[in-house]
């Protein structure tokens, strides 16, 4: 298999600042753009992290053959 690359960004930031999230691009070699869809978690620092673990489990379990 290929070698892969997990694209991701994170920044915590008051809850109640958070007004809008849009995708965030990404430049491919061969001259494609693609983007990456960015995803909101609130909550405690537990919560949170529970969510972030459970949303990875998630992500993986969408790509089988990796």
């Amino acid at each position: 298999m290929a070698n892969l690359t997990l694209v991701y960004g994170l920044r915590l930031l008051p809850a109640e600042e958070v007004v809008e999230v849009g995708d965030a691009p990404v430049k491919l070699k061969n001259g494609n753009d693609a983007h990456v869809t960015m995803h909101v978690l609130e909550g405690s620092r537990e919560q949170i992290e529970a969510q972030l673990k459970m949303s990875l489990d998630a992500f993986f379990d969408f790509y089988p053959e990796i």
